[in-house]
């Protein structure tokens, strides 16, 4: 965890309705999330944030996850920082910091997608079930009230909030505003620097497992198999509902466990170039420019509609909305002088179109660059 010099500290809720529902973490334990309740003009406004985490493919790593925050709430912060785009500062995060804001809590290893158990294993995959019960929950709490709200994530909650988004806006009436946000969710189903679908064996294992294919949208999953179908860039030009797709071009989370995995890197070339990009090679560098272009691909039909937003900065980063630097300050990063709060809000409140693709690295000097000690 990062260390916030005074920020809003914000307890955990566990959603007791959940039980009866069947609406449970990996280990049986209730879900759980953290809600700040808005005032003044923003009190009938909803910011709900799925947390993100990764996911569990086979019996063997969800049976570890559950001895995690990630798969039980029995080992869940009771306590969490409210930052970035949940701040409740004006100067932090200027459109949405009198809403009530909600982070909700993955503990399913699926997305909030599953929906199926593994008795002999004691693991419960019941990431719909948790979703459906935690919006239930909200409903009585107020959000059935809102005049507007806003579906986000980072990482793994940000595929949520694609896979989510149109069952979202069906929560509320047509009068309502309702609009989602994909944070470092645009996982590409790309090849490795072995020649091999990482990423792909992994979906696949997550989609089986975790009985995932009932819950995947519809207009995907009847001309394509399931877990192509979990992949953002097959979903997302079928999204009816406003969507904004932020991600960094060079998305850290990606080159380290799907372009360059140690298990994908026998030899250990890209041991350097993984955890800081300024010991890649000029081959490895045009390699990752080789994965911007895909990003670039995979956004072009979806940024063509006109109520969709896009910023594709060229930085080193994963998650931007959750971190005050990169979300909101004097130096975070900015694409054509404009940052990230500011293009999401203009997206959000209609005050303008946002579609900001960066030019490519080493071009950006505002980048927040993630380095990492190890592997």
């Amino acid at each position: 965890m990062q260390a916030y010099d005074n920020a809003l500290m914000v307890g955990l809720t566990l959603i007791q309705s959940a039980r009866a529902k069947g609406a449970v973490c990996l280990d049986g334990t209730l879900p759980g999330y953290h809600l700040h309740r808005g005032y003044g003009s923003g009190a009938n406004s909803w910011l709900i944030q799925l947390e993100g985490g990764g996911w569990c493919n086979n019996v063997r790593n969800c049976v570890y996850r559950k001895k995690t925050r990630r798969g039980s709430s029995w080992y869940m912060e009771k306590r969490i920082a409210f930052t970035g785009i949940l701040s409740n500062k004006a100067q932090e995060n200027p459109d949405f910091f009198n809403w009530n804001r909600v982070k909700l809590r993955y503990c399913d290893g699926a997305s909030f997608t599953g929906d199926s158990e593994n008795k002999a294993a004691g693991l419960q995959f019941r990431g719909q079930r948790i979703w459906l019960a935690a919006m239930d929950d909200l409903m009585s709490k107020g959000m059935r009230h809102a005049h507007q709200a806003l579906l986000s994530g980072c990482s793994a909650g940000g595929l949520a909030s694609i896979l989510h988004c149109d069952e979202f806006r069906d929560f509320f009436p047509r009068t309502t505003r309702v609009k989602c946000l994909s944070d470092a969710g645009l996982f590409l189903d790309a090849v490795d620097v072995s020649g091999g679908h990482t990423l792909r064996n992994l979906y696949s294992g997550v989609v089986g497992l975790q009985g995932v294919q009932n819950n995947l949208p519809r207009i995907c999953t009847n001309h394509l198999d399931p877990t192509s179908c979990f992949f953002p860039q097959n979903i997302i030009r079928q999204v009816r509902t406003p969507l904004f797709i932020l991600n960094a071009a060079y998305d850290s989370w990606q080159i380290q466990s799907s372009l360059a995995p140690p298990s994908a890197d026998r030899h250990g070339h890209w041991h350097d170039c993984r955890l800081n990009h300024a010991k890649c090679s000029a081959s490895q560098i045009r390699f990752l420019q080789g994965f911007r272009n895909q990003v670039l691909k995979a956004v072009r039909g979806f940024s063509m509609s006109k109520q969709n937003g896009l910023f594709i900065n060229s930085c080193f980063a994963h998650c931007q909305t959750e971190r005050q630097d990169t979300w909101f300050a004097d130096d975070s990063p900015v694409v054509g002088n404009k940052a990230i709060a500011i293009a999401v809000g203009d997206w959000y409140f209609d005050r303008s179109g946002i579609k900001i693709v960066d030019c490519p690295y080493p071009c950006d000097k505002t980048c927040h660059n993630l380095v990492f000690q190890r592997a």
